[in-house]
This record gives C-alpha cells, structure tokens and sequence, in this order.
C-alpha cells in the first residue's frame, strides 16, 4: 500500500511554491495583497486589457507577485464566462493505434499549440457507443471546436452528437456535397505523381496494380495513372491494370501475371503490394530497378525506406492533414464550397527506378 504521508518539503497544491506549505489554491485576493494593488488590478493585468491604465512599475508588481506565489487562472472559470475552452478535440476510430496514421494526431497537436490550444484525444476503434460518449464529454468541456478523424480514407456519416459541434472531418468526407467542411489527401494528384517519377526514367510499358476493394484511393490512384499516361501522349491500355488485395501477398501474386504483359515498370497502389512484388520479381530472377521498375504509394518509412533497393514512392500527408484540420476549424484556411479541401502527396524518389542515361 501507497504511504499517505507527504514530504513536508512538497506544496500541497500543485503549482504552489516548493516550500511554502500551502494547503490551497493562490487566490486573485492574495495576489493583490503581495502586490498591493486592488484585485480589479490584478484581474486586468492577468487578462491582458490592452486600454487599462495601468503603470508599467505596476504590472511588473504584479506579474512579481503571480511568479512568486505560483498563482494560475481558473480555465474553467474562463471558460463559463467565454462559453469556449481553449480545448480542440479530436475523435478518431484508429488513428492512434495506426503508426503512420498516428501523424495526424501530431499534426493536429502541433497546429493547435501554435494557436494557444491543447488537444483531446478519443481514440474509438470504431465502438459506437464509445464515440458518442467522447463527443458528448468534448461537448461539455466546451471545446473550440472537434476534428473527426478516419484511419484510412472514406467516406464517413456524421454522428448526430457531432453536429452539435463546430466540427471538421479529417482523411473523410460526407458523402452528401457541401455538408461539412473536410480534409483529404489528393488521391488523383498522388497516383499522378508515382506514375510522373517512372515517365521521367524513361518507361512507357507502365502496369499498375491497384486494389480489388472500391475506396477514394482506389478511384483516385487510377486516375492520376490515367492522367499522367494521358500527358506524356502515351495510350491508356486497360490490359496494363491489375487488381489484388492491397497487401504483401496480393503484390507476390499478382507477379505471374504482370510478367505475361510486356513491362518495363509497376506502379503499386501501395508500398505494402510492392515488397510482395520485390519477392515475386526476384524469385523470377529479375532485377529491381534493372529489369523492372517499382513504385508504391504510402511511403510507410518501414517497409519503403528499407526495402532493397530502397522504394521510391508518394506520401500519404496525414501530418499536415491534422494540421489543415485545426486550421480550417480555426478559420485560418478555407475550403471549397462542394468538396473537400485536397492535401498534395508528395513524391519520394530512391533507387527502385533507375536515373534515365543521358543517351
């Protein structure tokens, strides 16, 4: 059992001064009496009031006397007077049990602080009951505001709790038009992008497997393919697009078939399909970038940055989907009328394409 006995040498309270023995919070009252000035005093220098006449020897008193008797403000006292807290909450069905998806909360976190505001966390597993318990205890902390967040990118249906809210979506959307304001990555601009790094080393035969399972990405990354095929003046050939399970197994076998196609390259829907495809190639005794090109999509620094050769890819921007998050609840940035606000994913080139000879 824990010993109750306190080391007389620890205040009490948290934040009193070490030492002093205090068995209570530092009130506005005893400020003023340090300082010698009028508790009104001290409430206008605590609250900033920019027209207060006060003097600056003044000011400096009694900012002495808040450092010395550890004095903090009454949040939620704030908070009651305000009607808002300096809270933003975040509601996740994943996101921070999902390492690479867990960037949103570190977006998100860093964006808020930037701005005087500290994150609430609810991470669901997709429970139900759970969620709407998060949203309704965010509700009566009086949060700014709440992200609600998937671990992959959908769409969502809005809990009714959430409306109650000042609310952004983060890596979904309503699938009703212009119902709520959401964040997402550009799936289109990134399957553009991975397909953008194998024109550039010099291939034309372009296969690229994509996933069997119907999602934003799916659709997405095939157009960007499709889009930058189109750019560059080479012919969309259905027979180049396979479809498999968006997995290590699903890129091993999707090998045999891809080999029957006359390739140079492979874009994969994701970096998980292309270390199954790594095996799949060299147990046919192929070379990477040599023989065949590979490119994913993802960039999971586990698997693509340690893959042999290293994998080039195009990265899913949940870091700033988080922080565009808190912006666009902020009002710091807008998004358009009838559709998401897209976030680029960015291109990360390494040696699984190989640099086109000058000849």
């Amino acid at each position: 059992m824990i010993s109750q006995e306190k080391d007389p040498g620890t205040p009490a309270t948290p934040g009193a001064p070490v030492g002093t023995g205090r068995a209570h919070p530092v009130t506005l009252r005893e400020v003023a009496e340090e300082a010698g000035v009028s508790t009104a005093t001290v409430s206008l220098v605590i609250n900033k009031k920019k027209n207060a006449r006060i003097a600056e020897e003044t000011r400096q008193r009694v900012k002495d006397a808040i450092r010395k008797l550890g004095y903090r403000p009454n949040a939620m006292a704030k908070t009651l007077v305000s009607g808002t807290s300096k809270f933003i909450g975040l509601v996740a069905d994943g996101v921070a049990t999902t390492p690479f998806a867990g960037q949103i909360i570190h977006g998100a976190q860093d964006e808020a602080w930037k701005h005087g505001y500290a994150l609430l966390i609810a991470n669901t597993e997709g429970n139900l009951d759970l969620e709407n318990d998060a949203i309704n205890m965010m509700l009566e902390y009086k949060v700014r505001g709440i992200l609600y967040s998937t671990w992959f990118h959908r769409t969502t249906e809005i809990p009714e709790t959430l409306r109650e809210a000042d609310f952004v979506l983060v890596n979904c959307f309503s699938p009703e038009p212009g119902a709520a304001r959401a964040v997402v990555p550009d799936e289109a601009q990134g399957g553009q992008s991975a397909t953008d790094i194998l024109i550039r080393g010099g291939h034309r035969r372009i296969a690229f497997i994509n996933a069997t399972t119907p999602a934003p990405a799916r659709d997405g990354r095939l157009e960007g393919y499709r889009k930058s095929l189109e750019a560059a003046g080479i012919a969309f050939d259905p027979g180049l697009v396979l479809e498999a399970y968006p997995d290590q197994e699903g890129g091993y076998g999707a090998t045999k078939e891809l080999l029957k196609r006359d390739i140079t390259a492979v874009y994969c829907y994701n970096d998980r399909m292309a270390m199954g495809l790594y095996d799949g190639l060299r147990e046919n005794g192929l070379s990477i970038p040599d023989d065949i090109a590979v490119v994913g999509f993802d960039n999971q620094e586990v698997i693509a940055a340690h893959l042999r050769p290293p994998l080039s890819t195009v990265s899913l921007p949940h870091y700033e989907l988080g922080a565009a998050g808190v912006r666009l609840l902020l009002g710091l940035d807008t998004a358009p009328a009838d559709s998401a606000l897209k976030i680029e994913c960015p291109a990360v080139e390494r040696a699984s394409v190989a640099v086109p000879s000058k000849a």
